[in-house]
């Protein structure tokens, strides 16, 4: 592992809770959680657990999956804005007109 790799852990807003919720997807790493697609692995977990998952889940799994693809991706590009009618759709811009 590279001094650049991280571990799942230690991506922004994952926690012990989102750590077994990879788990139960099979994702194991962070270049395999690089490769998911956040919609289907919402999806997936709500099959495999086996009862409805919070849209929250989905944004994180947006975020991390955002982190594992660019490991320089900036801490506020990983959050959603809670003012932004879009906000379960996409991150907060890193620039924005107010």
């Amino acid at each position: 592992m590279t001094a650049k790799t991280k571990e799942l852990g230690e991506l922004m807003s994952i926690g012990p809770a989102m750590l077994r919720d990879f788990e139960l997807l099979g994702i194991r790493s962070v270049e395999q959680l690089a490769k998911q697609d956040p919609e289907k692995m919402y999806a997936k977990l709500g099959r495999v657990a086996r009862q409805h998952q919070d849209i929250c889940v989905l944004d994180v799994f947006r975020a991390a999956v955002a982190q594992a693809r660019d490991p320089q991706l900036p801490a506020h590009a990983t959050q959603m804005d809670a003012n932004d009618e879009d906000s379960m759709v996409r991150p907060v811009a890193a620039e924005r007109e107010t």
